[in-house]
């Protein structure tokens, strides 16, 4: 049975905190779930932490907190889909239906990236393997079809689109994974003074562009001074932007990350304006709607997914039925060519033909009547010959 476990939309940040998955534990994470499912998928972003697995285990979501060390207490937290509803699911989540921002860009490479992560440590087999691969296709169709590539939105637009509306022309970004790349590109398109992009090792980025500057992490304290935003998205277990290390000067903050890089005492001091990623949805977009007419014009494409992938699920209960019946057409054919090729030489050739294919005929056709009688007597034939009927 596919099952899915994920945070509740209501959950605050604090509490996400306590739940999310940081990408260098996910190994660890999905080899203790292997020990209680028997495949899983873990999908952890900045706004979301969801794990797809199988498992008969109707009760199982105690086990996988225990698995993960996570506070039983927070259960109550996190919804439990099965089946259909989890398949519904992954399908609405990679095309952005499910995202704080409306058909956000990003989620279909985080999507990707989780299950590029699992195939290298081979912890899906044929149902998780195949609705992933579904997933990610219905979500390139989807965005191919519904162009909505062409209304660009991810939490990085929106943070930029919001500083730049307010006049800021001295950014500074901490972190340069996916998301901090995705941020400098938005920031470097508008018309800026300064951009310093805090990293751990300076020698990994390389942007030419004088408006740019690289600095070590350590030092961001030094240059806090300097700018009018700070965007944070590292992937740090713990806070980076401490609020005694912070100018005596109006600054606007966001933290794209979760758990949360800025302190949350920061938010409390009147000089600086902090916006997480529960705030994010407080900020006016005014695409929104274009988005939100776009997606429910193309909604068909998650559904026909959907309903393709049970088809294959439903079709793959009874496979070892159809192997079956292909072998035993294997064994009746070869059986009859074997008479062929040992009679050829002394038997009218066409009258064997003609034999040999009645022979094959009546092997399937003496077989369906016998089931049909046996049917019959027990009282189920009606079935039995709605079946038989469209077979032959």
């Amino acid at each position: 049975m596919i099952q899915l476990i994920g945070l509740k939309h209501d959950v605050k940040i604090g509490i996400r905190e306590k739940l999310s998955i940081i990408p260098k534990h996910q190994e660890k994470c999905l080899k203790a779930l292997l020990n209680i499912c028997e495949e899983a998928v873990i999908l952890s972003t900045c706004n979301r932490t969801e794990i797809y697995f199988k498992s008969k285990d109707e009760n199982i979501i105690s086990k996988i907190f225990e698995a993960l060390n996570w506070d039983k207490t927070l259960i109550k937290c996190v919804f439990n889909y099965k089946e259909e509803k989890a398949i519904q699911h992954l399908m609405e989540v990679v095309c952005g239906f499910d995202s704080l921002l409306l058909g956000e860009d990003q989620i279909l490479g985080q999507v990707r990236d989780a299950y590029e992560a699992v195939k290298a440590s081979k912890t899906t087999q044929k149902e998780l393997q195949r609705l992933f691969e579904k997933a990610i296709a219905c979500g390139k169709k989807f965005r191919t079809k519904s162009k909505i590539g062409d209304i660009p939105v991810s939490s990085s637009s929106m943070v930029v689109k919001q500083a730049m509306g307010r006049g800021h022309k001295n950014f500074m970004i901490l972190g340069y994974g996916a998301v901090g790349e995705l941020t400098s590109k938005y920031i470097l398109e508008g018309e800026i003074d300064l951009l310093y992009i805090a990293v751990r090792d300076i020698q990994k980025v390389n942007i030419e562009d004088p408006r740019v500057k690289i600095i070590p992490f350590k030092d961001i304290h030094k240059y806090y001074k300097e700018v009018d935003c700070v965007i944070s998205c590292t992937s740090a277990p713990h806070n980076v932007v401490h609020l005694k290390e912070l100018p005596n000067k109006y600054l606007l903050l966001f933290d794209l990350a979760v758990p949360r890089d800025i302190e949350e005492i920061v938010s409390e001091n009147p000089l600086y304006e902090v916006y997480d990623i529960d705030k994010l949805g407080d900020i006016h977009d005014d695409n929104y709607k274009r988005r939100e007419c776009s997606m429910k014009n193309n909604r068909y494409i998650v559904d026909e997914a959907i309903k393709e992938y049970i088809e294959w699920k439903t079709i793959k209960e009874i496979s070892s039925l159809i192997i079956r019946i292909k072998h035993n057409g294997e064994d009746v054919c070869k059986e009859r060519l074997d008479t062929f090729k040992h009679k050829k030489e002394t038997k009218d050739n066409e009258k064997l033909a003609e034999m040999l294919l009645k022979s094959t005929s009546n092997a399937y056709i003496n077989r369906a009547i016998e089931v049909l009688k046996e049917e019959h007597l027990k009282g189920r034939s009606k079935e039995c010959v709605e079946i038989i009927s469209r077979i032959f």
